[in-house]
């Protein structure tokens, strides 16, 4: 693979790169930063200013984030909505123990939800996509499952004004069974293992140079951003029903180790961008 094709894989738009930006860094600093300091921070992943202000009034008008006053001027914080779910994807993403996560243990139940059909076609991909964020897949028509309930599941459907119902259940017959018919697990596990082919060289093609801080930043950016999007993809399921060998262990053990060494410069190079001081 190319360095081209590499960074066409991991190239993003302004608001993804914003969401990535507040849940990695600035929810831990307080959850707020002037627009000048996220100017900055998102031209080191080469977006430029108006893409930002674009995204950023975009995400205001979708109750992510509001106006905040700080010390360099005008700036924007988390709502409270989007604290609660960048938060679930912090724990997602670096298994802090909290949150969905195949490591706790499971008891052989299945939750169980039963939808009504959402009136529009967008509705009804909305809530497709935020089902499938929380770990859940379709079965047949409107019945969904997940290994466990999420906390998120009442505020969603209620978001899609859906109503369901729901309960918990037992599969008499193997759970790996049910887990191949409701979810692609061959396709999640290939994407697995193509984050590690690219993660590799994208990690191997790190600048080195005069500013190895904003290298950092950039390079750990991009492999959060990719490792991220499985949290659309994999729902976490307990060891019990994976197949055996499963390579999200190993791509995960790539993604903590190559994350963890590259906090420390990365952080400074925020810390900088933050403080007026971006090299």
């Amino acid at each position: 693979m190319t360095g081209g094709q590499v960074r066409q894989t991991v190239s993003m738009q302004a608001r993804s790169a914003l969401f990535d930006v507040y849940g990695d860094h600035l929810r831990r600093r307080g959850g707020q930063a002037p627009v000048a300091g996220l100017i900055r921070l998102l031209g080191a992943l080469d977006i430029q200013a108006p893409a930002v202000r674009t995204a950023i009034s975009r995400m205001v008008r979708q109750g992510w984030l509001e106006p905040a006053a700080t010390s360099e001027g005008p700036g924007y914080r988390l709502t409270e909505r989007a604290e609660r779910r960048l938060d679930d994807a912090y724990a997602r993403i670096y298994r802090t123990g909290h949150g969905t996560d195949s490591t706790e243990h499971w008891d052989g139940r299945w939750h169980v939800l039963v939808t009504d059909r959402p009136a529009s076609r967008s509705a009804r991909d909305r809530l497709a996509a935020e089902l499938a964020f929380l770990g859940y897949a379709p079965l047949s028509g409107g019945t969904w499952i997940a290994p466990r309930a999420h906390p998120d599941t009442k505020a969603v459907l209620e978001g899609e004004a859906v109503s369901a119902d729901e309960f918990t259940a037992t599969y008499d017959g193997l759970g790996a069974s049910l887990a191949g018919r409701a979810w692609d697990l061959a396709g999640v596990a290939a994407a697995y293992q193509r984050f590690e082919t690219e993660a590799r060289v994208l990690l191997d093609a790190m600048p080195a140079g005069a500013e190895p801080d904003r290298a950092a930043f950039a390079t750990r950016f991009r492999l959060v951003h990719e490792w991220r999007k499985f949290l659309f993809l994999d729902p976490a399921l307990p060891d019990e029903v994976l197949p055996s060998g499963w390579p999200g262990h190993r791509a995960a053990s790539l993604f903590d180790e190559a994350a963890g060494a590259l906090l420390p410069a990365a952080s400074r190079y925020v810390d900088a961008c933050l403080e007026r001081k971006a090299q």
